[in-house]
């Protein structure tokens, strides 16, 4: 399970976090939704180890995450709005670099796999600054793979990606619940968060204003709520 208690963060005079509770079981997949400056995104760089909040605990399969980050990392992988990859180096050099930090033994043929799995085996040779966006959120989403975490987390994976993609995308998220493995994901696609989430929170003001099964939200009211922010959001496809 990850829990988050009282989390609080600000930048500056903005309070963005103000004093936000939530629990992710495990096994699950919870879809994060929410208006823009919500603080979807601060909580999930907070549970990532990326940024440190000003108060309040994260707890990751049973880790601390501001004292234990190292072992937090090894159980998650992430796919944030930055592809965090190496512009200079090709694709399978990127994912090669980031099996040698996760001390992943043997890594070809797994890698191998996990660029079929996303259709960038095509493309493996290729420098990655020279990659569209689409395809560079494909490659993160590999190298966030690329350790078998327990949970994925996933900030509007969506975005930049073609129809075909996203499809790419569910199939990877599918597979990885059928381990018992669990997601934590933001998205402004409404239709696509409720077909993955086994739950669903809101936040709202930097609080969770709602948290059900996904099976018992009311999608019309969600659609009415962030549906004209969520168009906006997505804006114009982005190439594969």
């Amino acid at each position: 399970m990850i829990t988050v208690k009282q989390l609080v963060k600000s930048y500056g005079p903005n309070g963005v976090l103000r004093g936000l509770d939530l629990d992710a079981p495990s096994g699950e997949a919870l879809v994060l939704l929410g208006p823009n400056g919500a603080g979807k995104t601060t909580l999930l760089r907070i549970v990532a180890t990326l940024t440190r909040p000003d108060s309040g605990a994260v707890t990751v399969h049973g880790l601390d995450a501001a004292k234990q980050g190292e072992l937090v990392r090894q159980n998650i992988g992430v796919v944030m709005h930055s592809p965090m990859l190496y512009g200079d180096l090709t694709v399978e050099e990127n994912l090669r670099f980031f099996a040698r930090m996760f001390g992943v033994p043997e890594p070809g043929d797994h890698i191998a796999q996990l660029l079929e799995r996303v259709e960038m085996d095509r493309r493996r040779d290729v420098r990655v600054r020279l990659l569209s966006h689409g395809q560079q959120k494909r490659v993160a989403l590999a190298r966030a793979l690329l350790h078998s975490p327990r949970t994925l987390i996933l900030d509007e994976p969506e975005s930049g990606l073609d129809q075909r993609a996203r499809t790419v995308l569910e199939g990877v998220i599918a597979d990885h619940r059928s381990q018992g493995r669990s997601v934590i994901m933001t998205t402004h696609h409404l239709e696509m968060g409720l077909r993955v989430a086994d739950r669903i929170a809101v936040l709202e003001r930097g609080r969770v204003s709602l948290h059900e099964a996904a099976q018992d939200v009311d999608a019309e009211e969600l659609q009415r709520r962030f549906g004209e922010q969520a168009a906006e959001a997505i804006g114009p496809v982005g190439a594969v």
